[in-house]
């Protein structure tokens, strides 16, 4: 399993069926996260909430914080 990091990436995988899980930052911006909980209910993909930005960079793997990021099987 690996991250597609960020608001376009976690839309993109949605929109194409490939997002397996949702995490999304309880502090990121009210209008991204309306966005993609929308596309999360409309593809049936759970939401995983995590309380910061920074923290949801940390799961990523990255140095920088994270809005939101979509868990996708490795080999797509």
């Amino acid at each position: 399993m690996q991250f597609r990091v960020g608001a376009k990436q976690t839309a993109k995988m949605l929109e194409h069926q490939r997002a397996i899980e949702v995490y999304v930052a309880r502090d990121a911006d009210p209008q991204m996260k309306d966005k993609i909980i929308h596309l999360c209910e409309r593809a049936g993909v759970p939401i995983k909430w995590i309380d910061t930005m920074e923290e949801l960079g940390e799961t990523c793997g990255i140095d920088i914080g994270a809005a939101m990021a979509a868990l996708v099987n490795e080999e797509e």
